[in-house]
């Protein structure tokens, strides 16, 4: 059994039953004849219909999918009310964006040879979708990855966290209410990792669309059947440049939202702050003051900034994390533990960088600030991880902001805000060995598409 707990005070929330071997073949095989039955594709206007009485429907349930969202993932409620928000704008993005979804004319008539022909592309969806969800994000992900699939027309089987799974199994409920037909979009819940990864492998799948872990991202992706495509999206250890000309009020209140929403739970969440000798004792008193005074505990209650870690484990993890940097050298200001699942916010001064919170993704409620003097040896220091997500500088320097914008290793540079911003018709991915192709509902949808271009010859006539 799937026990689903309150991540704050684990108090049981529901108990699941799960998915089979044979349950999942049997999905699979519905998908796959779906995608095979050309004649039974759902057709664009067919899809938008769906898609816009499933806005509606999750905009009068909004309340409702926020406290299941701080309950089951902890989020403070605040949050949790903007997440559900974000992802009913995710679905009407999609809506937009298949509004101008086409193909484009091929120019033909530039040579003899090609003379009395017409030739344009059309998108075609490209088959079974798997999408393999993280806890993070549980209604968000889930609609970054399900909805671009329903958008262009492909059957889809969803995996959301265990740990996290109602706000999906809600959302799906949702869409069948909308008229979404049988079939079309399924979930899966295994009881293991196995399962999972048979979801990925299966030759009946097209794409992958995986969100989680880089280790276990890179290895489904070794695994994938010939011709399958995928986007992974993982984790990264987000820097942030804070030059003298910085504007502090506004540099200090950003990073303490970038680094500290959601405990830190964030791909692109503010870890690594470079602040310049000449600042850094002013901005660590202010910074430090505005960490301090957060609100941590119960995510339900809607002052709450600061919620608990997913898991006991988690929060254990980074808690040993953080006495590693204290033992070999770093200042902590802040931290302890409110309770078994809840940390409070930690600031780490100059941890070394071999240390597990300056070389990882700590993916929990503590910052690092580091000095320097020389801007380029700072932005070297930021580019020396394997993993590259987002990252910023605070300057009102415009030269430096684009030199910075420039020699950063990062698929999005954010110049006077933190690292964590993201608008969900952005593009959004990482470098190296922080994620696979790229995201965002439109792009995302262009990657669940394959061209067929359609060559007419008019010698005939």
């Amino acid at each position: 059994m799937i026990e689903v707990v309150h991540a704050y005070d684990r108090t049981p929330l529901k108990i699941l039953t799960p998915d089979s071997s044979d349950d999942l073949n049997l999905k699979l095989e519905i998908a796959h004849n779906r995608f095979r039955q050309r004649e039974n594709w759902l057709l664009p206007y067919q899809r938008i219909q769906i898609l816009r009485k499933l806005a509606s429907l999750m905009l009068a349930e909004r309340e409702a999918f926020a406290m299941l969202i701080a309950r089951e993932g902890g989020k403070p409620y605040a949050d949790a009310m903007t997440e559900t928000m974000r992802a009913i704008d995710g679905v009407n993005n999609a809506i937009d964006s298949m509004l101008n979804f086409a193909g484009k004319e091929i120019p033909m008539g530039l040579t003899q040879a090609t003379s009395q022909r017409r030739a344009f592309t059309v998108k075609e969806p490209i088959g079974v979708v798997a999408a393999i969800s993280a806890f993070n994000h549980p209604l968000n992900l889930v609609v970054h990855q399900v909805i671009p699939a329903i958008a262009v027309g492909c059957p889809v089987i969803v995996k959301p966290a265990l740990v996290t799974p109602l706000s999906c199994l809600r959302l799906l409920e949702l869409l069948a209410e909308a008229g979404m037909p049988e079939g079309w979009v399924q979930s899966f819940l295994p009881a293991s990792n196995e399962g999972a990864e048979a979801l990925a492998t299966d030759n009946r799948v097209a794409f992958l669309s995986f969100i989680g872990s880089a280790k276990v991202g890179w290895y489904l992706r070794s695994r994938l059947p010939a011709g399958t495509r995928c986007a992974l999206e993982h984790g990264g250890a987000a820097p942030v440049i804070v030059d003298k000309t910085a504007n502090l009020d506004i540099a200090v209140e950003r990073l303490v939202k970038g680094g500290y929403y959601h405990a830190g739970q964030v791909c692109v969440s503010v870890q690594r702050i470079f602040v310049h000798s000449a600042i850094q004792a002013e901005f660590v008193e202010r910074f430090s003051q505005r960490v301090q005074a957060l609100k941590v505990g119960d995510p339900e209650r809607p002052e709450t900034e600061v919620g608990p870690l997913i898991t006991p484990k988690e929060t254990a993890r980074v808690e040993t994390w953080i006495q590693e940097a204290v033992d070999t050298g770093a200042t902590l200001l802040g931290g302890g533990r409110l309770s078994q699942t809840t940390l409070l916010p930690a600031i780490l001064l100059n941890p070394t960088s071999h240390s597990k919170v300056s070389a990882q993704e700590v993916f929990g409620p503590v910052t690092c600030i580091y000095s320097y003097q020389d801007v380029y040896q700072a932005i070297h220091s930021a580019n020396a991880l394997p993993v590259a997500f987002q990252g910023s500088i605070f300057t009102e320097d415009l030269s430096l902001a684009l030199a910075c914008a420039e020699r950063l290793n990062a698929s999005t540079v954010l110049i006077n805000d933190h690292s964590a911003f993201r608008a969900d018709w952005m593009p959004f991915s990482g470098r190296q060995q922080s994620g696979y192709r790229c995201g965002g509902i439109p792009l995302t949808m262009e990657e669940m598409t394959e061209s067929k271009m359609i060559v007419f010859n008019q010698n005939m006539l």
